[in-house]
C-alpha cells in the first residue's frame, strides 16, 4: 500500500519561533501532480498551534485536527488530535508535560513517565506538524539529537542544501536526515536559520508535501534527495552481502523439496556464478570449494516469493532478512521501479529480485496514482504496449478502471503474452470479472465482495473493508451459491492472492497486536510498536468488534475451501516488508494447510504465477541459488520460518541479523554460520591478468 508511506511521514513527523496571526500552508500533490491532501497550520496570540491535516488518494487517507503548546526549550507542554486515520478509526490522543512528569492517552490507553531534560513527545497518528516541531526544537537545543516520549531517540543531521524560489524570492532550504524512529532513515526539508521548520516531505515518484507557492522546486529537490538516499543505500549494499567468488558449498543439510512439499536426505550443495551446480549426498563429493558453509544438519529452504509487494528503496533489506528473495512488485511508479531494478543489478541496492506487474487504473476522484491513469481503450493498449515492451509478465487492473473496456482490455493484455489480474473494478463483481478474462484476483475483500455488493456499491471507497467486514460473518460458506462460485473458479483455473496477513487490520482493537506481528513486533523499534498497537477501523465497541473478527476468522476459512477445491493459491502481503509474508504462512496454516504445503505456496506457486519457474522456486540443479538456511523446522513449525540464520542470492550471502541491527531490529537468531574462505586455485588471478583483453576484437 502506497500509504505507507504517509504513515512513516507521520511517525516520524515542530518549537516554531512563529508569529503570533501567523499562517503556514502546505500542499499535498501526489506523483502526476494532483492535489491529494493540505496542511494549515495557525498560531495563536498566546504562541498555540493550531493544525488542520487532510490526505486522500485511492479513496481513503487521514484527517486530523491538533492542538499544540509549546515549551520555552521547545518541546511540546501539551497535545491534542482528534480526527479519522486511514482507514477511519477514529484519533483521539492528549499527551501533557508539568515539570518532570509526563502523561498521554490514546484512546482508552494511558501512559505516564518521569522526565528529566528536554523530550519530545511522538503521538501514534500525528501531522507532518510534528516534523517541524522536533526540527525546531533539536536545533535550539544545540545539539543533534533529542529523547522521545514514550521512549527512543531522535537523531538529526544536515547532509545538504538547496536554494529555491518563489516569484523572485530566495531562500535556502536543508536537507535532513533523522533516525531513531521507523524502520529506515526519514529524509525532510526544513528552512535554514536560527528557527528552521518543516519545509516539505518528499517521496520521490510519489508524494510531496510543500509549503504552498514553492511546489515548482520538488522536481530539484526530489533529484537531491535521491542522490543523497542513494549514498546510504549504497553503503547498506556494500556492508551488508559477502561475496562468494568461486565455487561455493553448503554443506550437510537437508533440502525442502518445494515440488513434494517434503524434506530430502542431508545433502551437499554446490553452487557457482549464482546458479545450483550440484547437490550430493553430504560428505560424498570431495570437489573443494573457495567457500564453504557448514549448514550442521539445518534444513535449506528455496527462496521465499512475496507475490503482493510495492517496493520502495528500503523495503530491500527486510524482504531480504525475512527470506523473500523475489518479489511480484504489484504496482509503483514505473520509473522508479524500474531504476530500483537496475540498481539492485548493479549492487547499488539491497533488494529482492523483482518481478513487475503493470499497473492499470481508470480516470476518478478516486483513482490510485500507479503505473498509468487512463481514459479510454486506446490509452489502455497503449500502457499495455509499454509493459510488454519493458518485459513485464502481468497486468493489474484497478478500482476505478472502466468496466466498459474491461473484456476488450484483457483481451489485448492476452493478445500481447501479459496474464491479467486485479481488483474488482467499481460497480462490477468478481464474477464479472472472471468473465471477463482475469487469471487471478487479488485479496481476500475483492472476492468476498462478490455476495455482498449491490449495484450502486462504490467499492471505491472503504465500503471495500467496511462491508465484508460487517457481512461475510452472516455469510454461508456452504450454501450453493458459494459452492457455485469456487466451482466456478475452478474451472476457469483462477490464482487467488488473499493477502490474509494484511487484513487482519479488519477485526484489530485498539491496544492489541494484530495476529501475523505478535511474534515480530517486541523485537521492533519502540514508536513501530505503538502503531501497530493501534486500531485502524473504527471499532466503537465489544459488538462490533466480535462480528468483525468473526468476519475474519471466516475469510481465512474461506481460503482453506479454495486451497482444498484445487484452486491455486500464492502468498502475497501489501503490507510491513518482510514479517508479513511471515504472517501471511502461519495464517494458511490455520486456514487448512500443512506448514510444508504453505512453503510450497511461497516457492513453488511464487515461481510458477510470476512466470520465473525455469529458474527459481525449487532446489534443483540449474535453479538460481536463492537459498535459505533455517533454525529449526518450519516444515512442522511454521513460526520457524522466522529464524533464518543465513540467506543466498544474487551470488551472495548474507545474515539477517546484520540487516536487523542495522535498521533498529532485535534479531531471532543469534548464531551466524561461518563462511570459511579457501585460496582461490594457483594460478587464477595471473590467468585472468593474462587473458583479460582475448575478446576485444
Amino acid at each position: 500500500m502506497r500509504l505507507r508511506y504517509l504513515a512513516a511521514l507521520l511517525l516520524a513527523s515542530t518549537a516554531l519561533q512563529s508569529m503570533a496571526g501567523e499562517q503556514r500552508r502546505y500542499t499535498i500533490l501526489v506523483d502526476n501532480g494532483v492535489k491529494a491532501g493540505e496542511q494549515i497550520v495557525d498560531v495563536a496570540d498566546n504562541g498555540e498551534l493550531k493544525v488542520r491535516f487532510i490526505f486522500k488518494d485511492n479513496g481513503r487517507g487521514p484527517e486530523l485536527n491538533e492542538s499544540i503548546k509549546l515549551n520555552a526549550d521547545g518541546t511540546i507542554a501539551s497535545y491534542s488530535g482528534q480526527g479519522k486515520s486511514t482507514f477511519g478509526s477514529v484519533i483521539n490522543e492528549k499527551f501533557e508535560r508539568q515539570g518532570d512528569n509526563a502523561s498521554w492517552s490514546t484512546g482508552d490507553k494511558k501512559g505516564q513517565a518521569k522526565v528529566t531534560g528536554p523530550a519530545l513527545y511522538l503521538p501514534v497518528d500525528g501531522s507532518p506538524e510534528l516534523s517541524s516541531v522536533a526540527i525546531a526544537a533539536i536545533a535550539k537545543s544545540g545539539g543533534n539529537s533529542m529523547s522521545l516520549l514514550p521512549s527512543g531517540t531522535l537523531t538529526q543531521q544536515n547532509v545538504a542544501s538547496l536554494i529555491v524560489e518563489k516569484d523572485g524570492e530566495k531562500q535556502q532550504v536543508q536537507l535532513l536526515v533523522q533516525t531513531g524512529v521507523g524502520l529506515e532513515p526519514n529524509l525532510v526539508w526544513a528552512t535554514s536559520g536560527e528557527n528552521p521548520r518543516l519545509f516539505a516531505s518528499i517521496a520521490p515518484g510519489y508524494l510531496t508535501l510543500i509549503e504552498e507557492g514553492w511546489q515548482h522546486n520538488a522536481g530539484k529537490m526530489a533529484q537531491l534527495q535521491k542522490q543523497t538516499e542513494t549514498k546510504l543505500l549504497t553503503d547498506l549494499a556494500s556492508a551488508i552481502p559477502k561475496d562468494l567468488p568461486g565455487l561455493t558449498v553448503l554443506r550437510n543439510v537437508r533440502p525442502f523439496d518445494s515440488v513434494t512439499a517434503q524434506l530430502g536426505a542431508p545433502s551437499d550443495l554446490f553452487m557457482l556464478r549464482g546458479k545450483i551446480t550440484a547437490i550430493v549426498p553430504t560428505g560424498t563429493l570431495a570437489t573443494k570449494a573457495q567457500n564453504s558453509i557448514d549448514g550442521k544438519g539445518r534444513i535449506v529452504l528455496p527462496g521465499l516469493f512475496d507475490m503482493h509487494g510495492h517496493l520502495s528503496r528500503w523495503e530491500g533489506p527486510l524482504h531480504l532478512a525475512a527470506g523473500v528473495t523475489t518479489l511480484r512488485d504489484m504496482g509503483n511508479d514505473n520509473a522508479s521501479i524500474q531504476a530500483m531494478i537496475s540498481e539492485t543489478a548493479a549492487g547499488e541496492l539491497l533488494a529482492p529480485t523483482v518481478v513487475p506487474t503493470g499497473f492499470l487504473e481508470g480516470e476518478s476522484p478516486y483513482s490510485a496514482r500507479n503505473g498509468f491513469v487512463i481514459k479510454d481503450l486506446a490509452g489502455a493498449k497503449s500502457a499495455i504496449d509499454w509493459y510488454a515492451a519493458h518485459g513485464y509478465p502481468q497486468l493489474k487492473i484497478y478500482n476505478s478502471f472502466p468496466k466498459a473496456i474491461l473484456k476488450d482490455t484483457v483481451a489485448y493484455a492476452h493478445q500481447r503474452g501479459l496474464r491479467v489480474s486485479g481488483h474488482v473494478p467499481a460497480f462490477l463483481k468478481a464474477e464479472d470479472v472472471i468473465a471477463a478474462g482475469y487469471d487471478e484476483i487479488q485479496h481476500i475483500n475483492q472476492l468476498l465482495l462478490n455476495f455482498l455488493v449491490k449495484p450502486d456499491t462504490d467499492t471505491r471507497t472503504l465500503e471495500r473493508f467496511y462491508l465484508p467486514a460487517k457481512q461475510v460473518a452472516s455469510l454461508d460458506l456452504q450454501g450453493k451459491a458459494v459452492q457455485d462460485y469456487i466451482k466456478l473458479m475452478k474451472n476457469k483455473g483462477i490464482v487467488v492472492d488473499p493477502t490474509l496477513a494484511t487484513f487482519d487490520f479488519l477485526k484489530k482493537v485498539d491496544g492489541t497486536v494484530g495476529d501475523p506481528w505478535q511474534a515480530i513486533v517486541e523485537h521492533l523499534p519502540p514508536d513501530v510498536q505503538r502503531r501497530y498497537a493501534a486500531a485502524e477501523l473504527d471499532i466503537p465497541d465489544a459488538a462490533t468488534a466480535a462480528l468483525y473478527a468473526k468476519s475474519y476468522a471466516k475469510m481465512v476459512e474461506f481460503v482453506g475451501m479454495m486451497y482444498k477445491a484445487g484452486i491455486p493459491v500464492v502468498a502475497g502481503t501489501d503490507e510491513l516488508a518482510g514479517f508479513t509474508l511471515q504472517g501471511e504462512l502461519e495464517l494458511l496454516v490455520k486456514a487448512g494447510l500443512t506448514p510444508a504445503q504453505a512453503l510450497q505456496v511461497a516457492t513453488l506457486n511464487g515461481a510458477r504465477y510470476s512466470k520465473v519457474e525455469a529458474t527459481k522456486g525449487q532446489i534443483a540443479v540449474g535453479k538460481d541459488a536463492d537459498l535459505l538456511l533455517v533454525d529449526g523446522d518450519p516444515t512442522k513449525n511454521i513460526g520457524d520460518i522466522r529464524k533464518l540464520a543465513l540467506v543466498i542470492t544474487q551470488g551472495k550471502a548474507m545474515y539477517p541479523t546484520d540487516i536487523y541491527q542495522a535498521l533498529g531490529i532485535k534479531p531471532f537468531v543469534s548464531d551466524k554460520p561461518v563462511i570459511e574462505r579457501a585460496p582461490m586455485p594457483q594460478g587464477t588471478a595471473s590467468n585472468s591478468a593474462r587473458h583479460g583483453h582475448r575478446h576485444m576484437h
